[in-house]
């Protein structure tokens, strides 16, 4: 059984075992929490909280009027037990898949605890997913029953339910007719009579060693892969982040607000993506309350974080971008725009000095901020930073970040106005976060050191390789029912990013290696640090930098729908479709700005000598993107090769380059 969560601030610090070669920093290792477990698992997370705090407020679910209802600990746990036993009413036995396909809810949560106290082993799955991708899904998985959110998402399924003979029960969350309960109180009613001790048993089966969840990746190459988390990969992953984020978890009370509420979290990412599946289950192991908010479109999610008013977040960068071009907007509609870019200066400013004082701001003659820079922060705090942090919900002092790389402009900004930002990177191999910028240990422009029990080494090529127990069993080989080792003979997993580390072993990753642009004369430039900085404009919506073997860089940009809808009362073209649009010679400039602002920001990069706006957005059901909105780099080249024959005039046969890269 996993041991209880520390409630403590007290944060062990670990330092780093650094591996030097020719006195450059190579290799990182963090030492670990300790022996690994040797039996237990996630299932019996909710009953150990039962036990150790029955009446806590667990988890939060919002009513149908739009108020948010408190789970207590205790009743959470008799909720897993009910579903669980209905699972196993329904003939699922210890071992079978259960695939979910939803968006962010409570009830994702409680069917994950629920399966696994059934034995289960649970399959997420992108509500986006197309009838192709979730019929193979399904199919490779070998999933006997599958829980669906709504009627589009029962529709793509039955359209290639003939496909699927394993799948044996089929089930919509937002069913009509299904009661009080509805469809997982329906499940539950049919396991009434079995007696607690079948739940029991399951748990009691199941050890670290055992498969939790296959969780199926995003797949931008165009392949789909099912990555094999074993119970024991995910109880390091959690333990190892609860007590680095001891701070962000159990904060010190605060003795000038002694009525203040309990930390808490509004999760919004998608649950069929390996980060907010594992900030849940770390809310939940942690104690923590933990609400779910469906919507993660702008209008939506203000209204809910301004009713929940969580304490940290579990974000992406694009969601702090948005944060930061909308408050921009609003200034900038109000005719305070350049009041509000010399308040951003400051914050940056501020965030940054921080930054170099390891988290401690004091005087200014070591670099910190002095009493010059405080009081412009002070200044700007009532006018500028306050509002933002209200438009978070006005208690949050923490953003865990990743999914994507965060730029050092938006992170020392949201630093400097009072929210702590604590980027990490991972993949679904690694159970999310392999490495992490932990309070009072991070730095800004990295991804932070090594979770405990976690080494990283940088291969000649300059890959990235990571070892631990949070990396995953292997991948599975659904034709042949077996898990195929991800990793070497020594348990390094080789993720395909290029990065180096620094003199104290923070890791920076530099890019993905199979998108590497090696121009025609020779230079080589990783596109994705130069499309983070284009994405930082408001008018931005996705882009992507080309010029592998060719002479020179360019761009296919489309336009954010909020950064274009501002524009558009900006400049007074209200109605203007957006294929003429694209040629105004306003927007060009101002996207021209954007892309001469991306170039000074990575210099290295090189200049991007043209550059295209597009009419349409990329999206997932033309292929463009996953479902976790990365960019498919060769179905973009693909279906833009036209477009790219344009963007380089003098012939260099750009749609048969595309052609080549989509045939990989």
């Amino acid at each position: 059984m996993p041991h209880a969560p520390l409630e403590t601030t007290a944060t062990r610090r670990f330092t780093p075992e650094l591996h030097r070669v020719n006195g450059r920093v190579v290799a990182v290792a963090t030492p670990p929490l300790g022996p690994p477990p040797e039996r237990g698992s996630l299932a019996d997370i909710p009953y150990v909280n039962a036990l150790a705090t029955p009446d806590r407020p667990l988890l939060s679910r919002r009513a149908t009027d739009g108020s948010w209802r408190d789970v207590t600990a205790a009743a959470f746990a008799e909720e897993v037990t009910s579903l669980a036993k209905g699972l196993v009413a329904h003939g699922l036995r210890p071992g079978d898949r259960l695939a979910v396909m939803s968006r962010t809810r409570y009830e994702w949560t409680l069917l994950d605890f629920a399966a696994w106290a059934a034995g289960l082993v649970t399959v997420p799955i992108y509500p986006e997913s197309s009838a192709e991708q979730l019929s193979w899904m399904l199919h490779d998985s070998g999933a006997r029953a599958c829980v669906v959110e709504g009627a589009e998402e029962a529709r793509r399924l039955s359209a290639v339910r003939q496909e699927l003979a394993g799948v044996e029960h089929v089930w919509q969350l937002t069913a009509l007719g299904a009661g009080q309960g509805g469809v997982l109180g329906q499940i539950a009613t049919a396991g009434r009579q079995l007696p607690d001790r079948v739940v029991i048993e399951n748990r009691e089966r199941l050890a670290p060693h055992h498969a939790a969840t296959l969780v199926y990746t995003s797949g931008t190459t165009g392949l789909i892969k099912g990555c094999v988390l074993t119970h024991g990969n995910l109880m390091a992953e959690l333990d190892a982040a609860i007590e680095l984020f001891a701070p962000v978890f159990h904060p010190e009370p605060d003795p000038e607000q002694p009525e203040q509420e309990p930390p808490s979290t509004l999760l919004f990412l998608p649950m069929a993506h390996v980060l907010g599946r594992v900030a849940a289950l770390a809310c939940v192991r942690a104690r923590v309350r933990l609400g779910h908010a469906s919507n993660p479109a702008a209008a939506e999610l203000t209204a809910d974080l301004a009713a929940f008013r969580p304490s940290f977040l579990f974000a992406v960068p694009h969601l702090l971008e948005k944060v930061f071009n909308a408050a921009r907007a609003s200034a900038e509609t109000a005719g305070r725009g350049s009041a509000f870019d010399r308040a951003a200066r400051i914050a940056r400013r501020f965030g940054a000095a921080g930054d170099r004082a390891g988290g401690e701001r004091a005087a200014e003659d070591d670099g910190r901020p002095g009493m010059g820079l405080r009081a412009a922060r002070s200044l700007y705090e009532p006018l500028v930073y306050r509002g933002i942090r209200e438009r978070l919900g006005g208690r949050l002092r923490h953003v865990v970040c990743g999914g994507a790389p965060l730029s050092r402009r938006l992170a020392t900004f949201f630093e400097g106005i009072g929210v702590g930002v604590h980027e990490g990177y991972g993949l679904t191999e690694t159970s999310a976060a392999a490495t992490v910028n932990a309070p009072g240990a991070g730095r800004l422009g990295t991804v932070g050191l090594p979770l405990p029990g976690t080494a990283v080494r940088i291969a000649r090529s300059g890959e990235v390789l990571v070892r631990g127990p949070q990396v995953f069993a292997g991948y599975w080989d659904g034709e042949y029912g077996r898990v195929v080792p991800g990793t070497d003979a020594e348990g390094w997993f080789a993720t395909g990013d290029l990065g180096a580390l620094d003199e104290d072993g923070h890791l920076t990753v530099i890019g993905r290696q199979k998108d590497l642009i090696i121009t025609a004369d020779g230079r080589t430039v990783p596109p994705e640090p130069v499309e983070e900085a284009l994405r930082a404009h408001p008018l931005v919506g996705h882009c992507l930098v080309v010029g592998d073997q060719l002479p020179y860089l360019t761009a296919l940009i489309t336009l954010d729908p909020e950064g274009l809808a501002h524009w558009r009362t900006l400049h007074d073209r209200p109605r203007t479709p957006v294929s003429r649009l694209v040629d105004d010679p306003a927007l060009l400039a101002d996207i021209g700005e954007a892309v001469a602002a991306a170039e000074r920001a990575v210099p290295e990069g090189g200049p991007i000598r043209r550059f295209r706006v597009l009419p349409q957005d990329f999206t997932v059901d033309a292929g463009q993107l996953t479902p976790s909105l990365k960019v498919r780099r060769s179905a973009v080249l693909h279906d833009y090769a036209d477009v790219l024959d344009e963007l380089y005039p003098a012939g260099e046969a750009a749609g048969e380059i595309a052609g080549d890269i989509a045939r990989e």
